[in-house]
């Protein structure tokens, strides 16, 4: 799903220095634009650009308000067409990036070539299998037992650097791993003790229990299908000087016909079908959440761009691990997910194990500047 791609690519991003890229990742002409417009409604825009709280709630909300959306639309009990709702998120996607390059506000973004295209194809095949499978997971899942789940991914990412870029796991980051694993073993723990507290009847036991299994399945295959489409963009996105825009815009513009293709393959398009997955009474409530959810890859990355140049990279990677608690907390409000011991004290793990893991990598990244000198040059008499 659209959000999901920036999610796990917010992911790879604080871990990165800032840099002009994301300094310009919002375009000059878009800001002279509105300061072209009335008084009243340039100093309001104003305003809003240069407050730094108004930037760290648009990333919050448009994190949260996307996995809802995306969790809302395929947690019907008859929903089976994924792949065709990921297509329909990458046409309004690739739409509205066509639109802002026409009214000026991404002036470069990068032409499709044939060769550009063929490099970036196996990174594209990533990312369908993973916004894929974490509609499948956020379909057998809890909120917050995906969003505990998700955290597996850092782990498999930050090894996967160590592998292939010379990265390196410091003893806090070590200890934050333990504690996501840790907090995806309660979080496991405690769904299926829900699922075997039930009301009693070994069938519908039995159903939960195989609901969970095929979620922690899908979530198995999206922790590796995310840190390889992770890794891979960041092996190729260098070597094609791809920006932000030219990372959307060929991702969705390259994925659409493997989606469509594979919709056509593996789900039933026939009438009756259709009917089952947009029944008349929520058709028009999926339908709004269909084209949120591939607008909300815009807004997702204008917000992510924004709390960035108004605050810092450091805030902003602490402030993605402190919306997963109230992520989690959406989801028990919204889908009523149960709340028990085990679960609270799983997302409370997740919490923690986010904000060492945050904290582990700003101390490894101060550690080039704590290095003393080995020798001294001699100064002249």
């Amino acid at each position: 799903m659209s959000h999901k791609k920036n999610e796990d690519l917010e992911m790879r991003r604080m871990d990165e220095p800032e840099s002009d890229e994301r300094e310009n990742f919002l375009p000059k002409p878009a800001s002279q634009n509105w300061a072209q417009g009335d008084g009243g409604s340039e100093s309001i825009f104003s305003q809003l650009e240069n407050n730094p709280g108004a930037a760290v709630l648009a990333y919050c909300f448009s994190s949260i308000s996307m996995t809802v959306v995306n969790k809302y639309v395929v947690s019907g009990s008859s929903w089976n067409l994924n792949f065709l709702y990921l297509a329909i998120q990458a046409v309004i996607c690739t739409a509205a990036i066509l639109v802002l390059r026409q009214m000026g506000m991404i002036p470069n973004l990068a032409a499709l070539e044939s060769r550009k295209a063929k490099k970036w194809l196996p990174v594209s095949v990533a990312f369908v299998g993973m916004i894929y499978t974490s509609t499948k997971s956020l379909q057998f899942l809890s909120v917050p037992v995906y969003t505990i789940f998700k955290n597996l991914t850092i782990i498999a990412i930050a090894y996967g650097e160590v592998l292939w870029f010379g990265g390196k796991v410091t003893p806090l980051l070590l200890l934050s791993f333990g504690l996501m694993v840790l907090s995806s073993v309660v979080a496991a723990w405690a769904d299926i003790q829900s699922a075997l507290s039930g009301d009693g009847h070994s069938d519908e036991t039995a159903a939960a229990i195989s609901t969970l299994n095929a979620g922690y399945a899908w979530m198995g295959l999206n922790v590796f299908c995310t840190a390889s489409y992770v890794l891979g963009t960041r092996k190729f996105i260098t070597s094609l000087s791809f920006k932000n825009w030219d990372t959307m815009y060929y991702n969705n513009l390259i994925s659409l016909p493997i989606m469509i293709i594979c919709s056509l393959v593996t789900e039933d398009w026939s009438s009756a079908n259709l009917a089952q997955n947009f029944p008349v009474e929520t058709r028009n409530n999926l339908m709004i959440g269909m084209l949120y959810s591939g607008l909300g890859a815009i807004f997702i990355s204008y917000s992510s761009a924004w709390c960035i140049r108004k605050t810092s990279s450091t805030t902003y990677s602490f402030v993605g691990y402190l919306n997963k608690l109230p992520l989690a907390i959406s989801g028990i409000v919204f889908f009523g997910a149960p709340v028990t011991f085990g679960s609270v004290t799983a997302i409370l793990l997740g919490f923690f194990s986010g904000l060492i893991y945050g904290y582990g990598k700003v101390k490894q990244k101060e550690e080039p500047k704590q290095v003393l000198p080995t020798s001294q040059t001699p100064s002249r008499p």
